[in-house]
């Protein structure tokens, strides 16, 4: 079946390695990936993985999305999500005007409240609801902090700012998503909450993972733990402290070093089995997150059968979110597809879109996914064909 493939991430990566005067052999030596790979990538037989698009970029000093692609505009556009991104762009902007005197706020409680449901809607996967009514909450909650300053206050703001960063990175905004971090810590400074301050580290920690840079995401979780510690020793601390050991978990398997890995996945097992199922600051922190992180760590080994083993034993609770379910869909099709079970790969993603349809349209890990399984079946069935063009390709 013939497609434009002029636009996938091998091209780019081709492109990029030519401007850089490298050949493909070249190229595979100097990242540590075979020569065989590096050139099924470029010509479009084999998906581009995360780790090897991370590891051309920091060969390359590029970011990475100047591989990926991202943002993609053309979905955003028929999605309409392009055109919410610049009211969160000037919201993030309020952070050091002070008080609006021309905008009424309503009380605290229904802030707090405004801001939560902000983090659910993310959580639900309904990004185009959430980016609408974001920059408003952003600037209602920035008038309200400086009016009557309180902690409870500035902690909403910091959780609109996280909001805004999760919006963002799933949309592909990457520069944004920093600012977005940037104004979790003023307002998590001012919130006095060091959980808050904590969760930004590990936020901050993934940004550097999806770069490749291992060292650094892995000194931001230690800063993480340290912030923690200085909490009140609560339920909450001991989630945030067992989410940080998570976050290491999946750092550790992109720099392939299997025995970091199980020393964090055990460590959140401890804090797992001291708090059960439980949410804090909107992370989902229990035996269930510790479970599928272990498989999204044997992804990132490319243990492909063994990510596969442990995913067969994850019993999703139906409370979960849908983004986080959808994320773990995508985690198992792309093992799926890495072993040969196109069926069962493009089940999970279909399974993804239905639970996360934007979420998984914008997941570059997704698409790989879509499009590897495209080069290897001879025949598409229309399911497949369906979300291939749902990706644009």
């Amino acid at each position: 079946m013939p497609r434009d493939d002029r636009e996938h991430t091998g091209t780019r990566i081709a492109a990029a390695r030519k401007l850089a005067g490298l050949t493909q052999r070249g190229l595979a030596q100097t990242i540590g990936y075979s020569y065989s790979l590096v050139h099924q990538v470029e010509s479009g037989h084999k998906p581009a993985s995360p780790d090897l698009v991370a590891a051309v970029a920091r060969a390359l000093r590029l970011d990475v999305t100047a591989l990926t692609g991202q943002p993609y505009v053309t979905e955003l556009q028929q999605d309409r999500l392009e055109g919410l991104i610049r009211p969160i762009r000037e919201a993030l902007d309020l952070y050091d005007l002070g008080a609006d005197p021309d905008l009424p706020v309503r009380a605290a409680g229904q802030l707090v409240a405004a801001a939560d449901d902000l983090c659910r809607l993310v959580r639900a996967a309904r990004l185009n609801a959430a980016a609408t009514l974001l920059p408003a909450v952003i600037a209602e909650l920035t008038t309200a902090a400086y009016r009557r300053p309180s902690t409870t206050l500035w902690r909403a703001l910091g959780s609109t700012y996280r909001t805004a960063h999760d919006i963002t990175v799933k949309l592909g905004y990457f520069d944004l998503s920093t600012i977005a971090l940037d104004r979790m810590a003023w307002a998590a400074d001012r919130a006095c909450d060091p959980l808050l301050a904590a969760v930004r580290q590990y936020m901050r920690a993934l940004v550097y993972h999806r770069e490749g840079e291992h060292r650094i995401g892995l000194r931001l979780i230690a800063s993480g733990h340290g912030l923690a510690a200085d909490a009140e020793p609560t339920p909450d601390a001991v989630a945030v402290t067992g989410q940080l050991h998570l976050g290491a978990s999946v750092i550790a398997a992109r720099a392939r070093d299997a025995a970091l890995v199980e020393d964090h996945l055990d460590q959140a097992k401890v804090c797992a089995d001291r708090t059960g199922e439980s949410s804090t600051h909107w992370l989902s922190f229990g035996p269930t997150n510790v479970a599928c992180h272990a498989v999204s760590a044997q992804v990132e080994l490319h243990h492909y059968d063994t990510a596969l083993a442990l995913a067969a034993g994850v019993e999703l609770p139906h409370s979960w979110a849908p983004s986080r379910q959808a994320h773990f869909h995508i985690d198992r099709g792309r093992c799926q597809m890495e072993t040969g079970r196109t069926d069962a790969a493009l089940e999970s993603i279909t399974t993804a879109r239905r639970l996360a349809p934007q979420q998984t349209r914008y997941h570059p890990g997704a698409r790989e996914t879509i499009k590897g399984l495209v080069y290897m079946r001879r025949t598409t069935p229309d399911t497949l064909d369906n979300l291939a063009a749902w990706i644009g390709l």
